[in-house]
């Protein structure tokens, strides 16, 4: 039976679907293709994408952003279809913030110019995709390749459009034509022969089908005004020279070919290392592209590495699928987590996602209450190399015990998995990093400790360092991961009292830190224990200050609706209440959350999840807590370590349906006015990092430059005070 979605050949003496042509005569009308293409069916760019630019003269492409072009290539043809003359020509789109699209209404066009350099230089520090935009860049260097770019005018400012269309066009030297319209899956494994478009509609000039015919013309004429600038309502400019500059350092025209020789045998390493990674087995979730990407490239790096992965982004279950794997090849994996919250998740998840047994088959509880494990050597047996499939699950404090440690059975068959990984570089949990293992997977959205570079490099050498990319929250964002959100500072002053008390505590730790100058030079060594803790002392001057309790109020006065569901984060149980109090005095429907509510806390969740509300809480919602639901935060417990307000960012940009946009406010605390150019700069320092890191990754860069002007005021330099903060390894309350 004649398959129903091919299309005939012109010519009855015709190769197999797909195959590579004897030579370069043959033409795009011997192919055989079917009218769609969809990723499962079909090996999409094996059958349709390769065979057509082995065969074709020109390649016309319209792509959404222009990082997508290092995935809009034929890499397996592209080498013969550049030196037999080929020609390709790009349309494509800056991401542009809505504040970009208004400069660029103003006519400043610089904006454009400097994103799409930015572009560049991101592409090119990127370890993975740096030979790809190499590669271009010789292409674009010796006239293979043309770009222009494309956004849409004034009058769909209300809409905040991009340009993003995508359609590909293939002709010969016959003027044969294949045009196809399809999603693209934009990942660094997209690059592969095997991976390289999800889905696509195809059509084709020599059918002499009319309706056909129509929409090759039709998608043909479309191409062209756009690349001339004549379609209406997007505006299409050369590539800016800036950003055509830097591609240009970056090319080496001369070796292009054998660039493009080793990025295809980088790509068809990495599909070996992901065939490794599978996924777990599991009906209702899969392995999203920068989860599958990450574990191939975990794999790539001898299974040892750091994700670094945004907070919501699905760290846990890439994990899982690693520790599927690894129980399939009789490993044992030892599963490390810094809380009780984080502990019970991993039970659960062990329990329900791989269907582990409990502790009577192949899971063993240490630590969180429980004490088997000292029992009979049994964390030794258990840990035994062996055919039966067998999980540790430890917290870390309980890990780091020589206890713990000396009753491991340690070798190559140990596998080390520890979430939140940062928490194990603390003083307290280095012991661990003595374990000798196999495979080692960390991970967190911030694996770097603030104000702690012994910890970090003794962590980064454990595990073997990030695997790169990392998966940014801008990553997550634009891959519809996370939400996108508003972001709005609210600033406020200390009292008189509480100024004098930051300033009594700024004179002591300089005071320490010239001590512990002047006892380095003389060789005499000390561990900063007392500037530690003078700063974090100093810091709850500012995370306690009284006039966040009737900001607070005022926020919500202002912006809550019946129905939405805040979460306020506080730094004490007193601030707690007092926040609690005074929100409940004006009308609110406020409720406390904290660790001592025992089990009154999951009570809370669920109400608050069922009926919305305003749930004031304190740490223990940065680590582990998931509440989708909630669509707005206020932060009043402002801190300087970046771990702690990424987290509480990232609880409010989870996907939840229904929810389009989230919305951050920020309690931000600045000198005195009257103090002028002499304010001692580390609460504004402090305060301005987070505000600024929050901004930058909000819809819009209002208040962003609000802020910088602040800075500039000061005389701050912004990317020095950002790389400020340290740990607090205290225990949460």
């Amino acid at each position: 039976m004649t398959d129903p979605n091919l299309v005939e050949a012109s010519s009855p003496a015709e190769s197999p679907r797909g195959a590579p042509p004897d030579n370069h005569k043959e033409r795009l009308a011997d192919l055989r293709l079917h009218h769609s293409y969809r990723k499962g069916t079909h090996d999409i760019a094996r059958d349709f994408y390769v065979p057509c630019m082995e065969r074709a003269s020109s390649y016309d492409r319209a792509v959404g952003y222009f990082s997508s072009t290092v995935y809009a290539l034929a890499w397996g043809a592209l080498k013969e279809f550049v030196l037999r003359g080929g020609k390709i020509r790009i349309v494509c789109s800056p991401a542009l913030s809505l504040s970009d699209i208004e400069a660029l209404e103003e006519g400043y066009e610089e904006a454009n110019a400097e994103r799409l350099r930015d572009e560049v230089e991101r592409l090119l520090a990127d370890p993975r995709l740096r030979k790809p935009t190499r590669v271009l860049a010789a292409l674009v260097a010796v006239g293979a390749l043309e770009f222009r770019v494309a956004f849409v005018g004034p009058e769909a400012r209300e809409h905040r459009r991009i340009f993003h269309d995508k359609v590909g066009i293939f002709a010969d030297s016959e003027e044969a034509r294949v045009v196809f319209k399809g999603s693209m899956n934009e990942t660094w494994s997209g690059l592969s022969l095997g991976g390289n478009l999800e889905s696509v509609d195809v059509y084709a000039s020599w059918l002499g089908d009319a309706r056909e015919s129509l929409r090759v013309d039709g998608e043909v004429a479309y191409f062209e005004k756009l690349w001339d600038g004549d379609f209406p309502g997007v505006k299409v400019t050369p590539f800016p020279e800036v950003a055509r500059d830097r591609l240009i350092d970056a090319a080496d025209p001369a070796n292009w070919p054998s660039l493009i020789d080793e990025v295809c045998t980088e790509l068809e390493v990495l599909e070996a290392a992901r065939s490794l990674v599978t996924g777990v087995r599991d009906d209702e979730r899969k392995l999203r592209p920068h989860q599958a990407d990450a574990l191939a490239a975990w794999v790539q790096q001898g299974r040892r590495g750091i994700l670094e992965h945004a907070t919501g982004s699905g760290k846990t279950f890439t994990a899982l699928s690693a520790i599927d794997d690894a129980l399939r090849k009789g490993e044992v994996p030892l599963i490390l987590v810094p809380s009780k919250l984080l502990f019970e998740q991993w039970e659960e998840e062990l329990r329900t996602t791989l269907k582990v047994p409990g502790e009577d088959g192949a899971l063993l509880r240490c630590g969180n209450g429980h004490m088997g494990w000292r029992r009979n050597e049994r964390l030794g047996a258990f840990t035994h190399p062996g055919s039966r499939p067998r999980v540790v699950l430890a917290m870390m404090p309980t890990a780091a015990t020589t206890d713990f440690l000396d009753s491991v059975e340690q070798g190559d068959h140990l596998f080390v998995v520890a979430d939140e990984v940062h928490r194990m570089g603390s003083p307290g949990n280095l012991s661990i990093t003595g374990l000798q293992s196999g495979p080692r997977l960390g991970l967190s959205a911030t694996p770097r400790r603030a104000g702690d570079p012994e910890g970090t490099v003794r962590l980064f050498d454990y595990f073997g360092g990030i695997i790169e990319p990392p998966f940014t929250l801008e990553d997550a964002i634009e891959a519809g991961v996370l939400t996108r959100y508003v972001y709005r500072p609210y600033t406020l002053n200390l009292t008189d009292s509480e100024q004098d008390d930051w300033d009594r505590l700024s004179g002591q730790i300089r005071q320490s830190y010239a001590r512990d100058e002047s006892a380095r030079q003389r060789g005499q060594l000390r561990d900063g224990a007392r500037v530690k803790r003078l700063l974090i002392e100093r810091a709850r001057v500012a995370k306690g200050a009284v006039q966040k309790v009737p900001l607070a109020v005022d926020v919500v006065r202002e912006h809550y609706c019946h129905g939405q569901r805040w979460l306020v984060y506080c730094d004490t149980q007193d601030q707690l209440h007092a926040v609690r109090a005074a929100l409940r005095s004006a009308g609110f429907d406020a409720s406390d959350y904290h660790r001592g509510m025992g089990a009154d806390a999951d009570q809370t969740l669920r109400h608050f999840e069922v009926n919305g509300g305003i749930l004031v809480s304190i740490r223990c919602l940065d680590e582990g807590v998931d509440i989708p639901q909630a669509t707005h935060a206020l932060i009043l417990a402002s801190s300087r370590n970046p771990r702690e307000f990424i987290q509480r960012r990232g609880r409010v940009l989870r996907k939840f349906p229904g929810k389009r946009l989230a919305h951050v406010y920020d309690a931000l605390v600045l000198p005195p006015d009257s103090i002028g150019d002499t304010v001692d700069t580390g609460l504004l320092e402090g305060e301005l990092a987070r505000a600024i890191t929050f901004g930058r990754g909000a819809v819009g860069y209002g208040s962003v430059t609000d802020l910088e002007r602040i800075a500039i005021r000061f005389g701050l330099d912004r990317q020095s005070f950002q790389q400020t903060g340290y740990e607090d390894d205290s225990e949460d309350t």
